[in-house]
């Protein structure tokens, strides 16, 4: 059974991934280096966010098992089994990119983009992507047995990884100080992992284009900011070619970057953060405006999902 991945950039994912127990096991035995160590658990928890979501797109290995296995052990980090994805994004976000219909669109209940509005978008988000898995969970249960035992796999595995660490925590280090040592290492990171992850989605469609062929995503091309989140921030090219591999985004952005409207390719992630969300409310030119036209505002005659994304990558990143 080769372990090797199919990419050969994929090395740095696993080498990440192989970081995150060692990171908590260090917070484990050395409680008082967790100011220290907590800052990296939170990063490392977003960073198996970014690569479960690369990993349903095109997934690591060739070899099924081992695919399932790195995407059991990404569901303990990342905070949430991992197969959620397909239902919410692989057949759902990809197919409708912010229409009505998609269960993540950023307009729920107002086109405004402001700072409470991006703060609480994950609570928002998380209640109407539930459907969509609650539909996946019952036609794999119904059909396909296998996957559904998959899907049972990763939940127990999830689950029960964060309450064992849990347990592990307080024998070593009692009840309270334990509990503390858990949810700086794994906990609140798990959390924070999956918040950060929405609000990155947020901040990708709120105020672009979805009829548009180019802008219907915002893009941060600083190279840092790609190198930590292994290209996430190239959003354009990731839609438009939504099974490409992780490390060919720079590549497919060049060619369509002269296409997008300049607003949608910002160099600075916290640049846009501050001008949009500390400095917008006291100087309005400062913040976003509705690019082409808005999503709840479809074209006469409709328009065509922007992909057509099933998720046989998906199914392959997940199964045992």
């Amino acid at each position: 059974m080769s372990l090797r991945p199919r990419f050969s950039a994929d090395y740095r994912t696993i080498a990440w991934v192989l970081t995150m127990p060692l990171v908590v096991a260090a917070a484990y035995a050395r409680p008082d280096l967790l100011p220290w160590l907590s800052p990296v658990s939170f990063y490392l928890a977003l960073a198996a966010g970014v690569i479960a979501h690369n990993h349903n797109h095109c997934p690591t290995f060739a070899n099924k098992r081992v695919n399932g296995v790195f995407a059991n052990t990404l569901s303990v980090f990342y905070g949430y089994p991992t197969f959620a994805w397909i239902p919410t994004h692989n057949l759902n976000h990809h197919k409708l990119v912010n229409r009505e219909g998609d269960a993540t669109i950023t307009w729920r209940y107002t086109n405004r983009n402001d700072a409470l509005v991006a703060t609480t978008y994950f609570f928002v988000s998380s209640y109407w992507q539930s459907d969509p898995i609650k539909a996946y969970l019952r036609k794999a249960r119904a059909s396909n047995p296998r996957l559904f035992r998959q899907i049972v796999t990763q939940y127990v595995v999830w689950a029960g990884s964060q309450f064992g660490m849990l347990g592990v925590a307080w024998a070593l280090h009692g009840a309270r100080r334990g509990t503390v040592v858990w949810l700086f290492s794994m906990g609140l990171p798990a959390f924070f992992s999956l918040w950060t992850i929405m609000l990155f989605n947020y901040f990708q469609h709120v105020h672009c284009d979805p009829w548009s062929a180019h802008d219907h995503s915002r893009n941060f091309t600083s190279k840092l900011t790609n190198f930590l989140l292994f290209n996430n921030g190239l959003h354009t090219a990731h839609h438009e070619s939504a099974g490409a591999h992780w490390s060919t985004l720079p590549a497919l952005h060049a060619k369509l970057e002269r296409d997008i409207s300049p607003s949608l390719n910002l160099r600075s992630f916290w640049g846009y953060v501050v001008r949009q969300y500390l400095l917008a409310p006291l100087f309005p030119s400062l913040g976003t405006r509705q690019i082409g036209r808005a999503p709840f505002d479809p074209p006469p005659g409709g328009a065509p999902p922007l992909a057509d994304v099933d998720d046989h990558g998906a199914i392959e990143a997940l199964a045992l």
